[in-house]
């Protein structure tokens, strides 16, 4: 397995994620949200906010690659 993967890439991977979730919890919330994340035929997500959400996380990931996420405050 390669070390990097492409933006497109990780959204995938994080899209892979979050329907593994909700097939073990069925969580309407995550339904709702992978609705917007679904991908259409240009291979961009249903919601044009996500997308662009997606791509803020990325750069402040590329900014600071050594955050520490136990400190996020989510929980």
């Amino acid at each position: 397995m390669k070390d990097q993967i492409s933006i497109k890439e990780g959204y995938k991977a994080m899209f892979l994620y979050l329907e593994h979730l909700y097939e073990m919890t069925g969580s309407d919330d995550l339904a709702g949200f992978l609705g917007s994340m679904s991908l259409l035929e240009d291979d961009m997500p249903v919601d044009d906010a996500v997308w662009s959400d997606w791509l803020e996380a990325v750069a402040k990931a590329r900014m600071n690659p050594n955050i520490d996420l136990k400190k996020t405050g989510v929980r």
